[in-house]
Order: structure tokens, then C-alpha cells, then sequence
């Protein structure tokens, strides 16, 4: 573990902060009126998952933990956690399902993700921006109901229920933003 000014902080960086991990999410360098400079920092921490705020000085030393960053594909999943493969060593990594939480209904086999490791441990999944999903069963639209941008729940091959233009139907492939699980646009 290396020590670094905190004007060299970067996003994307693991920090440890009174013994907790975490990454930072986004940064800003301050100076306001004539008092000194700062730097304010949105860390999410890897134990609980949440964000929060923090404020080094401009001199201050921060702890940066050093990171790996892997490309692994997606392979399956059992009652023990999520199973990807390295596709250059065809090593199988197994990831907890904590840290998948928000977006395991949206793995599909194959699937490129990043992993962040430190120390040897997997810290945090980064999935891509958008990931494109098959409609298994979609209800027809009722004709003549066009007010207010309507939509109807339509059920993916992963299982998740999203809301989806009346004009969709089984069969279709969707693209799916990652980040709020909600449709975007047909494939």
C-alpha cells in the first residue's frame, strides 16, 4: 500500500480510509476564496456498498490501495455465488453474490464484465453500459391505448420483468441500460 498526495488522487482509484476500502467514484479539486485548497471525494465503500463523502486537504497523504483489473466472461450461477471464466487462462473465479446485487438478473452467458480485485479478492463488478436481452413473453398491447407514453411489463430470458413500449413482443431483443435495468431501445 502506497501513500499519495490527495491532489493526485484519481477517479477510479481504491483508497483505504480508517480501514475501509473503497473506490473513488468522482472527484473535485477546490480552492475557495482565499482559504486553502481541498479535495472532495465521493468513495464507494466495498464492504457495504454505499457512497459517502470525504475531504482530504491539499497536502493530506492518502493510502491507495493498489488494484487488478480483470475481463472475465460470465459462465453460470448456483446457490454459492456467481461463476465467471478468465478467457485467457480459463481460470473459473467465483464472485459472491453481494457483489452482483443490483444487476443479477442481468447476466447472460458469455457476458464481458470487469472485475476490480484487491489483495487477491474481488471487489466490484463493472458491467457494461447496456447489455441486449430476449423477450420471453410479452402480453399484447391493448389497441387504441396510445395516451401518455404507455408501456406493459414484458419478462427477459434472465427473468427480469421490465416495462416496455406496446409494441414489443415475444421474440424481440431488447437493450437493457445496466445501471437503472430499465429498456432503452429494441436491439
Amino acid at each position: 500500500m502506497a501513500s499519495v498526495l490527495s491532489t493526485n488522487l484519481r477517479r477510479g482509484m481504491a483508497i483505504k480510509i480508517k480501514g475501509d476500502l473503497g473506490i473513488i467514484l468522482e472527484l473535485e479539486h477546490r480552492t475557495p476564496g482565499n482559504l486553502s485548497g481541498f479535495v472532495q471525494v465521493i468513495m464507494r465503500s466495498f464492504a457495504s456498498g454505499k457512497s459517502k463523502d470525504l475531504r482530504f486537504q491539499s497536502g493530506e497523504k492518502v493510502d491507495v490501495v493498489e488494484t487488478d483489473r480483470q475481463k472475465l466472461e460470465f459462465s453460470y450461477n448456483d446457490n454459492t455465488g456467481y461463476y465467471f471464466m478468465n478467457p485467457d487462462t480459463y481460470e473459473q473465479i467465483s464472485i459472491p453474490e453481494n457483489l452482483i446485487e443490483e444487476s443479477k438478473d442481468l447476466f447472460i452467458e458469455n457476458m464481458v464484465v470487469e472485475v476490480v480485485f484487491v489483495e487477491g479478492n474481488p471487489m466490484s463488478v463493472d458491467m457494461p453500459a447496456t447489455v441486449d436481452l430476449l423477450v420471453t413473453e410479452a402480453a399484447d398491447g391493448l389497441k387504441g391505448d396510445t395516451a401518455n407514453n404507455p408501456s406493459k411489463p414484458v419478462t427477459l430470458q434472465t427473468g427480469k420483468i421490465v416495462q416496455a413500449p406496446l409494441f414489443i413482443k415475444t421474440g424481440d431483443k431488447l437493450r437493457i441500460d445496466t445501471r437503472t435495468g430499465k429498456y432503452v431501445s429494441r436491439a
